[in-house]
């Protein structure tokens, strides 16, 4: 595996974006991982990894570039320490045609990048990025065709641009996985996915047991049954889709 860290050009500036794919048999399709809330960190980065033995060229964009952030480090479990303040208001310094942006600057990069396939695009998002991956199937209906949002927040809004509305942009296959368990997508919100989506072809999974958060092996939420089996459904999404 060949992983680099790049400072790619946007609108804003230059996000600090970590690579990685395979060492032979390229061009690879991309897939632009969004990382969740707190950052970019080596969990993510083997995440991505872990994607990118499939035979991706995985970007994985830091999104707090604009606030001069990269790594935000540890974080207490306490919500209301500094620390977790902190994170909250990154999180509400960026929005969907902020990150819609640059996304437009990442494939504009990987267009130029003999090891990526920039005509063959895959998206995820966890967490806060939920909306962020779907958003790209429809901003950029003629690159990506697969989107994934695991335990993705504000699914169902009133804005134009909520994920739920999605189905009729694009004819990208959508995945949203979501937990049992999770106050930032009450099981309201998820049947109301559930209902937009009912006989396009796309999927909305409730995970049994699971909490928010239950893909990330550093949480303590962390399910590994649940975990394998959405990278179980994530590789089989990018392997129809991705060719």
């Amino acid at each position: 595996m060949i992983d680099q860290q790049i400072a790619i050009p946007t609108r804003d500036g230059h996000t600090s974006t970590f690579i990685t794919h395979p060492e032979r048999g390229g061009p690879f399709p991309v897939i632009i991982f969004y990382m969740d809330a707190p950052a970019i960190r080596e969990e993510l980065r083997d995440m991505a990894r872990r994607l990118g033995t499939s035979g991706y060229y995985v970007m994985l964009p830091n999104l707090y570039y604009r606030s001069g952030v990269n790594e935000l480090g540890p974080l207490p479990a306490d919500p209301n320490s500094p620390e977790r303040k902190r994170m909250f208001q990154l999180m509400a310094s960026i929005n969907i045609p902020m990150i819609m942006e640059d996304t437009k600057a990442l494939l504009a990069y990987a267009e130029g990048q003999a090891a990526a396939n920039a005509r063959i695009v895959g998206a995820l998002g966890y967490c806060m990025s939920g909306r962020y991956a779907i958003n790209a199937a429809t901003h950029f209906p003629d690159r990506v065709k697969a989107a994934a949002s695991i335990y993705g927040t504000h699914l169902a809004t009133e804005e134009a641009d909520s994920p739920h509305l999605a189905a009729d942009k694009t004819k990208a296959e959508l995945y949203f996985a979501c937990a049992a368990t999770d106050i930032y997508a009450p099981p309201e919100v998820i049947e109301k996915v559930k209902q937009s989506m009912k006989g396009t072809g796309n999927e909305v999974e409730t995970y049994p047991g699971t909490h928010h958060g239950f893909a990330f092996p550093k949480r303590p939420v962390y399910d590994r049954d649940a975990a394998e089996r959405h990278w179980e459904r994530l590789l089989a999404l990018y392997r129809r889709n991705l060719v």
